[in-house]
C-alpha cells in the first residue's frame, strides 16, 4: 500500500459521517449545513460541540479549538496509534473498498463519496490592512506586523447545490499546490488542495511547524533567523514533512504539546534520527501561538489596532 496516497484516497473517497455512525456516534441535532455530535474526543462534553459539515467532509471540535479531515480525526481518535495504522483502521471501520488513485491512467470508475463538496472560488485577495475583523484576528493572535507580511486578506464564495452563494472571508497563506490555506475566528480550512507550505532559507537548517500561525509566533521572537521552513498545516502530511526533511543536516521540530503531536515528533524522530524535539520552549502551553498569546496578553500593539472598538464584533461572513 502506499501509504501518503491511501491518505489522499481516504480523504477523497470515505464519508466522515459514515465513519462516525459506524463507531457508534450519531448527530444529536443539525445546525444549519452542520451535524453537531457529543464529541467523542473528550470525555467531559455534555452538549454537542463536534460539528461536521457533510458537504465538505471537515470536523471541528469547539471544545479543543481542533479540526481537519477525516484523516486528522482518526489521529486525533486512536492517539496511541502509528499514522500508517490510522489509515488502515479508517478503513477496516467503514468497509469500503479504497481504489487508490493512478495519476497517468486516472481511474474513470473509482468510487466516490456521494457527498458532492459545494463549488468555492476565491474572489479577491488583498495585504492585510483593509478587514478591521481580520485585523482583530491577527491581533488576538499575538502575531501582529509579522502577520501583515506573512498573511493576506483572503475573499471567497462557496456555492451549493442549488447555486447559492454564500461569501466569506479570512487570513490565508498559499501552500506549495497553490491552495489557499484560510483561518478566522470561526472556521479553519483549506480552498484548493491540501498541501504543505515551505519557506526556503539556509539549506542546511530546517525548522517543522505543525500549523503556520506557530511559525508565525516563532518568527515574532526570531526576526532575523533564516533556516528554511516546513509547515505541515495537516499531521495527515507528516510523511510528506519526513521525506523533505532529509535533505537537510539539522532539523528543529515544533508540534502541539498534546497526543497527536507527541506521536508526530515520536514517528518523525524514529525516521530522521537527528531531529530534534523543541515543543518544551513553550512548556506549559499546548503550542508556541498560546504561549505567545500568553505573554502577549496584556500588550497594546498600537500601530496595529482599528480605530473602531465595534470592528471586533464584525462577522466573518460578508
Amino acid at each position: 500500500m502506499n501509504n501518503l496516497l491511501s491518505a489522499a484516497d481516504i480523504k477523497e473517497q470515505v464519508s466522515l459521517v459514515e465513519l462516525l455512525s459506524r463507531l457508534g456516534f450519531e448527530p444529536v441535532r443539525r445546525s444549519g449545513k452542520e451535524l453537531l455530535f457529543l464529541s467523542m474526543l473528550r470525555e467531559s462534553d455534555t452538549k454537542p460541540s463536534f460539528a461536521v459539515n457533510e458537504q465538505l467532509n471537515v470536523w471541528f471540535d469547539h471544545g479543543s479549538g481542533k479540526g481537519g479531515n477525516i484523516v486528522d480525526f482518526g489521529v486525533a481518535f486512536w492517539p496511541l496509534t502509528a499514522f500508517v495504522d490510522v489509515l488502515h483502521k479508517i478503513k477496516a471501520t467503514v468497509q469500503q473498498e479504497i481504489v487508490p488513485n493512478d495519476p497517468i491512467k486516472g481511474n474513470v470508475s473509482r468510487k466516490r463519496m456521494p457527498v458532492k463538496i459545494p463549488h468555492y472560488e476565491v474572489e479577491e485577495v488583498k495585504n492585510i490592512g483593509s478587514n478591521a475583523a481580520i485585523i482583530w484576528y491577527i491581533k488576538e493572535r499575538g502575531i501582529g506586523q509579522i502577520a501583515q507580511e506573512k498573511l493576506k486578506e483572503v475573499y471567497y464564495f462557496v456555492e451549493d447545490q442549488k447555486k447559492l452563494k454564500k461569501h466569506f472571508f479570512a487570513a490565508g497563506w498559499q501552500n506549495e499546490l497553490g491552495g489557499w490555506e484560510v483561518r478566522n475566528k470561526y472556521f479553519k480550512g483549506c480552498l484548493g488542495h491540501k498541501a504543505i507550505t515551505f519557506i526556503p532559507g539556509t539549506a542546511d537548517r530546517l525548522l517543522v511547524f505543525e500549523g503556520y500561525l506557530d511559525y508565525l509566533s516563532w518568527l515574532t521572537e526570531h526576526e532575523e533567523a533564516n533556516p528554511s521552513v516546513m509547515v505541515l498545516n495537516s499531521l495527515s502530511l507528516l510523511e510528506v514533512g519526513i521525506r523533505r526533511a532529509k535533505d537537510f543536516d539539522t532539523v528543529d521540530l515544533y508540534f502541539d504539546r498534546d497526543d497527536s503531536g507527541y506521536r508526530a515528533s515520536l514517528q518523525f524522530i524514529s525516521l530522521v534520527p537527528y531531529a530534534k524535539d523543541r515543543s518544551a520552549t513553550y512548556d506549559g502551553f499546548k503550542d508556541y501561538n498560546d504561549r505567545l498569546r500568553a505573554g502577549l496578553q496584556n500588550a497594546a500593539d498600537v500601530s496595529f489596532q482599528p480605530a473602531d472598538e465595534t470592528a471586533r464584533r464584525t462577522s466573518f461572513v460578508r
